[in-house]
């Protein structure tokens, strides 16, 4: 048996993040752009006290899943349903910060 690192994924392209930044024409962007830039800001603090690029890494991907996924949550939302049965995963989980 060997031990073999898992492979890690790839690092997102160097302008990543300025091409989050460059979607702030979606309706949305109110919303997202300041809670993107708050969690850029966190992640570039923690990169230079650890010397790692991977918060960064890190938040730009959480970020380009968030915008990605957000027209099919807008459709999911739109679509009229009942939701009214379920409990908040925050209720489920507690604070996350």
């Amino acid at each position: 048996m060997s031990a073999q690192p898992e492979e890690a994924p790839a690092p997102p392209a160097p302008a990543a993040a300025a091409q989050l930044l460059a979607q702030r024409a979606d309706r949305r962007a109110d919303a997202w752009v300041p809670a993107f830039e708050r969690d850029w800001a966190k992640a570039l603090e923690d990169s230079r006290h650890t010397y790692s690029l991977t918060p960064l890494h890190d938040v730009v991907r959480a970020w380009q899943l968030r915008v990605a996924a957000a027209p099919a949550v807008d459709a999911y939302m739109d679509s009229g349903r009942d939701e009214s049965g379920f409990v908040a995963l925050d209720d489920i989980l507690g604070s996350r910060r």
